[in-house]
């Protein structure tokens, strides 16, 4: 049986939303500043952990100005379990005060925006965009959705940038922005990394990779 791409995606995501119909970002957020930072907090680290690092962090810093004011070194210990912390300590705070000065206090709702804040590449701006703004600006991938959509054949490339152009031409953008939430459940429950539950899987019978289409 030859893979046909679009054949395979469009019962992909039918199944996908089937299994997972109450998807949605995992990071805990209540304002458009708080999602940004935890997004920039998410980098190489789990969402897990990143939601019990802003459960206190979102208490102590009440405010955008908070944050832009915090004196670095302060900011980091409070952050420190996420890893890189140093680094994203700065883009914190930097993207804090860019937003405070340029942006009114508003995290922007334009990628060309967003990508001026430290910290921030596409992946950040698309959850942005995607999640508080429901502004469909192209497919965050994150290692979930980058493994998920190499191993189904949807994309050849490795790197990131081309995997999201890749997807962005073959999903339909009605389902940009729920597509990488549902990849993100799938990869959890099923298609991990290391030991996938391909015999308990429910997309299975037509996976391309356990079908030898590619």
């Amino acid at each position: 049986m030859k893979y046909n791409k679009k054949v395979f995606l469009k019962e992909f995501i039918i199944r996908l939303k089937k299994q997972y119909p109450n998807t949605k970002c995992s990071l805990n957020y209540s304002n458009d500043y708080e999602l940004l930072f935890a997004t920039i907090l998410s980098a190489q680290c789990t969402d897990e952990r990143v939601n019990k690092v802003t459960e206190k962090l979102f208490k102590k810093y009440t405010s955008i100005i908070d944050f832009a004011n915090v004196p670095i070194q302060e900011l980091e210990i409070d952050i420190k379990s996420t890893g890189f912390f140093r680094s994203k300590a700065k883009s914190i705070k930097e993207s804090a005060i860019k937003i405070l000065e340029d942006f009114d206090g508003k995290v922007p709702n334009k990628m060309e925006e967003l990508l001026k804040l430290r910290g921030v590449a596409r992946k950040t701006a698309n959850v942005v965009l995607g999640v508080y703004y429901n502004i469909a600006a192209g497919i965050v991938v994150d290692t979930h959705v980058s493994r998920i959509s190499y191993r189904t054949g949807l994309t050849k490339n490795k790197n990131i940038p081309k995997i999201e152009l890749d997807l962005c031409k073959i999903v339909p953008k009605n389902n940009w922005i729920i597509f990488s939430h549902l990849l993100i459940d799938f990869g959890r429950e099923f298609c991990s990394a290391p030991n996938p539950k391909c015999n308990n899987c429910f997309v299975n019978d037509i996976c391309p990779k356990k079908l030898d289409w590619r």
